[in-house]
């Protein structure tokens, strides 16, 4: 007889990286809802609150809700949606530091709970918004060409 853990416990990770700077902001909830989706945007506008932020967003359902388009207007257009096409992960730039992510800390990983995954989750974006080069360089960014358009 092998047991088996019954319902598996799950967590969900909602975040964003900044292509200029490499810093991240994430989001470890036991759902992913349009709710924790508006809850990451709040996130991001408190965090920058003046200047103009501009979300690479996908089709997906928990994007479109009365919730996110509260915050939006709340925004008072600081907060720009950029819809990307459907099936279209590669060309957001978050996704690639998600892969990183899964190869360095979930990949082959055996968690004696949900909480160690969730705190090794935690440790692994503190250390990302400590080494901002190495983010830049995992989402393909490269600041130093970029230019503020106006």
């Amino acid at each position: 007889m092998v047991p088996t853990p019954g319902q598996p416990k799950k967590r969900y990770g909602l975040g964003a990286v900044n292509y200029h700077t490499g810093e991240t902001v994430v989001l470890i909830r036991r759902r992913k809802r349009r709710r924790e989706v508006a809850e990451l945007l709040q996130a991001l506008v408190d965090r920058h609150s003046t200047a103009t932020i501009f979300v690479a967003w996908d089709n997906a359902s928990t994007h479109e809700d009365d919730e996110v388009e509260i915050v939006v207007r709340a925004a008072a257009g600081r907060l720009v949606l950029l819809y990307l096409p459907t099936y279209s992960p590669w060309l957001n730039p978050c996704e690639l530091l998600w892969r990183h992510f899964r190869r360095e800390v979930t990949h082959c990983e055996f968690f004696v709970s949900v909480d160690a995954l969730v705190a090794a989750s935690h440790v692994f974006f503190e250390r990302c918004n400590q080494q901002l080069d190495k983010v830049l360089s995992i989402i393909g960014s490269t600041p130093q060409n970029l230019c503020a358009c106006t």
